[in-house]
């Protein structure tokens, strides 16, 4: 058995033994393996008629597998690295209302909706006083605070406006009504 195949049932296990029932020849072989330590799947050019039994059950496996994510997954909680935690504070606590459930001194703060132990977590460890990105470069493109109804809102609208916080713009998508904020650093 070539180290391939070996390296497959590892990652496979049980699907591969459950696709053994329906084997069929799907055209190049995926080969899930480790390269530098991170997960990949690579294709290789094998032709369907040169396949092996393995080859076929593995392939077939790997093509019977989910491709997404269960729908009742959902975002836990976002952790931004911020230049200044005060600052960060009086936006998310003091101008939005979340609560603080846990603060580290001036290094980091957890805070949240309705006493869950941190939807937005807040730390310095690497960015204490630093810049934003320039444009031009990766990161995070926004974060979307979703309210249960109009009226929650508007609340929020209320609180921005009272702190003379900017406002970058506005929106009906169809499914959800959107302001747009400049984010603290």
């Amino acid at each position: 058995m070539s180290a391939r195949i070996r390296a497959f049932r590892v990652v496979l296990g049980a699907i591969a033994v459950a696709a053994v029932q329906r084997l069929e020849p799907r055209g190049p072989v995926a080969m899930a393996t480790r390269w530098a330590g991170a997960p990949a799947i690579m294709l290789s050019p094998l032709d369907s008629c040169q396949q092996t039994v393995e080859d076929r059950l593995l392939n077939q496996a790997l093509s019977s597998a989910p491709m997404s994510v269960d729908p009742r997954v959902d975002i836990g909680h976002i952790h931004l690295k911020v230049s200044d935690l005060e600052r960060s504070l009086a936006f998310y606590h003091d101008v939005l209302g979340f609560d603080v459930m846990q603060r580290h001194g001036d290094q980091a703060a957890f805070l949240s909706a309705g006493g869950y132990h941190h939807h937005i977590g807040l730390n310095t460890w690497e960015s204490r006083g630093g810049s934003r990105p320039p444009p031009g470069t990766t990161g995070l493109y926004h974060t979307a605070i979703r309210y249960p109804d109009r009226r929650t809102l508007a609340d929020a609208l209320r609180r921005l406006v009272e702190a003379r916080w900017p406002i970058d713009g506005a929106t009906d998508h169809g499914v959800s009504e959107a302001i747009y904020l400049p984010r603290p650093r």
